[in-house]
């Protein structure tokens, strides 16, 4: 499948629109751990995932890390290309989770198309909302729910995303998620073997009660 496969709007489009972006845009591979964007000084552009799998997130003045959202297959990345939105002010990192193939749209071609088109404004428009929900989602589960439901959330979404109950994450890696200390998520995790709902083993956590966790999650 070719890039306007995976361009939402891209009927919408005149036909002069559709070679700037096609001519402009850059096919590019990542590997998984490779930062493509850092903060808010870097205009990587806009990134349209071909396949794979991003995480965005913000990091703290200590170096906390919290993943704001992930991006998969179709999705597209506007915060890469933070240049085009003089009012985003915080830094925002993006990471590849896998390996990943995407393309990325020089932000001046894309931002220039926006300007002339009403279906692209409006696509740009609706992304904006989306990732603002997701955002304000997470800070409602930070503000209101327990840490113990976080986990147990974060487990069984991991686990449905890998697609396996044994989850190849360190301690770590669950903390930089959920803005956290390693400590905390270790504390947690050997609380949830000692409830029989994981087991713990080095570089990996497996689920043995995902009912429970589902239970927990929602109590």
């Amino acid at each position: 499948m070719e890039f306007q496969d995976y361009f939402p709007v891209w009927e919408k489009l005149t036909s002069v629109q559709q070679q700037q972006l096609k001519g402009n845009a850059v096919s590019r591979t990542v590997k998984k751990g490779a930062v493509l964007h850092n903060g808010n000084l870097d205009c990587t552009g806009l990134l349209l995932i071909r396949h794979g799998q991003l995480r965005a997130y913000i990091l703290s003045d200590e170096g906390r890390e919290i993943t704001l959202y992930r991006l998969f297959d179709r999705d597209i990345c506007l915060f890469s290309a933070s240049c085009m939105m003089r009012s985003i002010q915080f830094e925002m990192m993006i990471k590849a989770e896998k390996d990943t193939e995407l393309w990325i749209v020089p932000a001046e071609i894309y931002q220039s198309i926006m300007q002339e088109s009403a279906p692209v404004s409006n696509f740009t428009n609706e992304i904006m909302a989306t990732r603002f929900s997701e955002v304000m989602w997470l800070m409602e589960q930070i503000m209101w729910k327990s840490f113990d439901k976080r986990l147990a959330a974060f487990l069984l979404e991991e686990s449905t995303l890998e697609e396996t109950q044994v989850l190849k994450i360190t301690h770590e890696t669950i903390a930089n998620h959920l803005g956290t200390a390693r400590e905390v998520v270790t504390r947690m995790l050997r609380y949830f073997q000692s409830e029989g709902m994981v087991k713990l083993a080095r570089g990996t956590v497996e689920i043995t009660d995902g009912a429970a966790l589902e239970e927990l999650q929602h109590a």
